[in-house]
């Protein structure tokens, strides 16, 4: 990975999926990672393994589930589907990464040599 593409903090590529799949339905791997990877405006790049590790976890987490299907190419694909359980955990962990991007901004904006008096 190149240093001008965003290495995702813990949690985040999870948080990404689970939204693609609330916003988009049903997709294969592929079809989630090429998402991702078009709505970040190329930030972030996705390798198979990377975002198959984190289809395995969410599904494990039972986040998300999978069935077998046929691929907009004629190929046999599994598409993943955000379940109920899923779609609690993507709203606890929107709210607690918006308000961390809030606080961060917050701390980044700080000026050298400001004080809160």
């Amino acid at each position: 990975m190149s240093a001008s593409k965003l290495d995702l903090l813990q949690g985040t590529l999870d948080l990404m999926v689970l939204q693609t799949l609330a916003a988009m339905g049903s997709l294969h791997g592929y079809g989630i990672a090429r998402r991702i990877e078009q709505v970040s405006g190329d930030q972030v790049l996705l390798n198979q393994g990377t975002i198959y590790a984190s289809l395995v976890r969410l599904q494990q987490r039972g986040w998300i589930s999978a069935a077998w299907g046929t691929s907009d190419n004629n190929r046999k694909a599994k598409f993943y589907s955000i379940t109920k359980k899923g779609r609690k955990q993507l709203a606890e962990d929107a709210v607690y990464w918006q308000r961390l991007s809030s606080v961060m901004g917050r701390v980044l904006a700080l000026q050298e040599g400001s004080r809160n008096r």
